[in-house]
């Protein structure tokens, strides 16, 4: 009865095999470290780009609401139409919601703003003093607008750091001027970096008064009043935002006379990150789909290379079976050939993978990033891809009836 071979003996015939094929066993691996730095890297870039909107949006403030109008073709009581957010319906907030601190009603545009011969498109946003807690800005320089600003409809804006390099590069930019639609403002604060947020870099933006925004660039609806962008709210509490969300639609429900669909919409941190989450996980795993194709396509290779090579080895194969070797240690050794192949391949494309991740993460402002436990599981999908793909190569090997073989020789 044949003996069975020592899988150790195996192996190192196997491994011998490989070492004497270099330039076609680097060639077969190639297609599976491509696939596997491509899976690191997609993976890797998914969950920085999660991470960078997950950052932008926790400077927003975890007790912060965002009451943002909606369609305002609503069905209603009574035949006129209001507006689906304006001016009252931020006071009335402030005034008759229990959980709420503070209110910052906001209108934005987007405007070409001048200094001299410089200029640059910037969102200019007409906002009240409660916008600055409201929104944890800080100040760099100066001051915010305050309640007289308001009141007075004073010419006068506070500008984010990145608006401020570039208009006014050079000199200390309180008191300066800048214009907007032919009209001067006096710069009289400058806010400290905040970063974007939605796509919108809030440091390359100019604030003005409420009351000065509608007189003098967004205007007043005749019937209506102040239409607004949005509005901030602050709860007491972060425990509190899902109170005051709930008061809150039920405030402009009734104020709006609504009976069907709400024509505005509250929306907390935490809505904009279960949502964010769920728009980059699901590019993520696309991604990762992307790359293991690749690892597919690399398997593939294995299986072909593998098969012709079982062509080249016919005698050696037929040797081994009229001396005893059994169509077990055959299979075995063939199996071992693709695992070492693949396993390998998945080692050197995740550590290609890895360095391209550190590179992206180091020289972009995306926060790349990636599990060890990912890194681990792409490994050992190399691996079993390998032992997949070098099952039908391992069985042709072990069905070669010796007979036909030597007769090649």
């Amino acid at each position: 009865m044949p003996r069975r071979l020592p899988l150790r003996e195996t192996i190192s015939m196997a491994l011998t095999t490989l070492q004497a094929n270099r330039l076609r066993s680097l060639l077969t691996m190639l297609g599976i470290v491509i696939g596997n730095a491509s899976v690191i890297t997609l993976v890797g870039v998914g969950r920085g780009a999660q991470n960078l909107a997950e950052g932008q949006l926790s400077t927003l403030g975890a007790n912060v609401l965002f009451v943002v109008p909606g369609r305002n073709d609503t069905r209603r009581q009574g035949i006129d139409s209001p507006k689906t957010l304006v001016l009252e319906d931020a006071k009335a907030i402030g005034e008759q919601v229990p959980s709420v601190r503070q209110v910052a009603p906001q209108i934005t545009l987007s405007e070409v703003v001048q200094s001299g011969s410089l200029s640059a498109t910037a969102t200019v946003s007409g906002v009240t003093p409660e916008f600055l807690p409201v929104r944890s800005f800080e100040m760099a320089q100066g001051r915010f607008i305050n309640a007289n600003d308001i009141s007075g409809s004073r010419m006068v804006t506070v500008i984010g750091p990145d608006l401020r390099d570039k208009l006014l590069p050079t000199g200390d930019a309180i008191g300066r001027q800048l214009r907007i639609r032919d009209q001067t403002f006096e710069v009289i604060g400058v806010l400290q970096a905040k970063g974007a947020v939605f796509g919108s870099n809030q440091d390359e933006a100019a604030y003005l008064p409420l009351g000065t925004m509608v007189s003098r660039l967004s205007g007043r609806d005749p019937t209506y009043g102040v239409n607004l962008s949005f509005i901030s709210v602050e709860a007491i509490n972060a425990k509190n935002t899902g109170a005051a969300a709930f008061q809150i639609t039920n405030l402009l429900r009734q104020r709006h006379r609504i009976l069907a669909e709400d024509d505005f919409a509250v929306r907390s941190q935490k809505d904009a990150l279960a949502i964010v989450g769920k728009i980059t996980g699901g590019l993520t795993l696309m991604l990762a789909a992307i790359g293991a194709v690749s690892l597919l396509v690399g398997g593939i290779g294995i299986m072909n290379i593998m098969l012709v090579s079982v062509s080249e080895r016919t005698e050696e194969i037929g040797l081994r079976k009229a001396l005893g070797a059994r169509p077990s240690d055959l299979m075995l050794q063939f199996l071992v050939e693709s695992l070492v192949l693949a396993s390998l391949g998945g080692v050197i494309g995740s550590a290609l993978g890895l360095g391209t991740i550190a590179m992206v993460a180091a020289f972009t402002p995306l926060p790349a990033a990636i599990e060890a436990s990912t890194v681990l599981t792409t490994v050992l999908l190399s691996g079993s891809i390998g032992l997949f793909f070098g099952v039908v190569p391992a069985r042709r090997a072990a069905s070669l009836d010796p007979i036909v073989a030597l007769r090649s020789l």
